[in-house]
């Protein structure tokens, strides 16, 4: 067995972590301006060289926003944030994971039925295709990576692009924590079987059945993933 990875993390990764923790816990609350550079530097018990670094960072993450002459200042991100945020808040509380999959099941519901409507004969043949290779995965994280490609096409035989980009964006909000939400996907022919009343509604362009199965499948799912979660991070 090859021996295990370990991860290294920087001294800018660790003062980049403990920023973004006390930004999101309040500590630097919204609108609030932080210490200038040298004062905070010495705080964290970092060299400002370093500092720069990390608020580099969590500004690119959209947590900061700096003004020439006026300082960094903390952004409210509930007001003026975007989903790219949502992998960040996700991996820190469990509680934005559980409002992502609600969003999730609205959202693959309405993608569905849409598809059901719009779905080309090569889409069709195609989601089939994806289904299989569901059925065919050695493992259950193949499992889960082939599922997630046919929610991918769902969302392209829909024929409107954001819908491909809102599913994108729900996959890319938790996938830092991914591995602990196998679970629907460890026996991968019982998966695709969980799977196949949605992609045969769409196939049959049945649009209310389309919605009803993806709607079944998403709350099963859901309720599988979220609760292996508190196990897997015990683990």
């Amino acid at each position: 067995m090859p021996p295990e990875i370990i991860a290294r993390r920087s001294v800018v990764d660790v003062l980049e972590l403990r920023l973004r923790e006390d930004i999101l816990d309040g500590t630097h609350g919204p609108g609030e301006l932080l210490p200038p550079e040298r004062e905070l530097a010495a705080g964290y018990g970092v060299t400002r060289t370093t500092l720069k670094h990390a608020l580099s960072r969590l500004e690119q993450a959209g947590l900061l926003s700096t003004r020439h002459g006026i300082g960094t200042r903390v952004r409210d991100f509930l007001r003026v944030g975007g989903a790219d945020l949502l992998p960040m808040l996700a991996s820190r509380d469990s509680g934005w994971l559980t409002e992502i999959f609600e969003v999730r099941r609205h959202i693959g519901a309405l993608i569905a039925r849409r598809a059901a409507v719009r779905r080309t004969a090569r889409q069709a043949a195609r989601l089939a295709e994806l289904l299989d290779a569901v059925a065919a995965a050695p493992d259950g994280d193949a499992a889960q990576l082939a599922d997630i490609e046919v929610h991918r096409e769902l969302a392209r035989a829909t024929g409107n692009r954001v819908y491909l980009l809102l599913t994108n964006t729900l996959f890319n909000a938790y996938l830092p924590v991914r591995g602990a939400l196998r679970g629907p996907f460890e026996d991968p022919a019982e998966a695709a079987a969980r799977l196949a009343p949605v992609v045969r509604a769409v196939a049959d362009g049945s649009a209310e059945e389309a919605e009803a199965a993806a709607e079944r499948y998403l709350r099963a799912t859901e309720k599988l993933m979220l609760g292996a979660l508190p196990a897997a991070r015990d683990a």
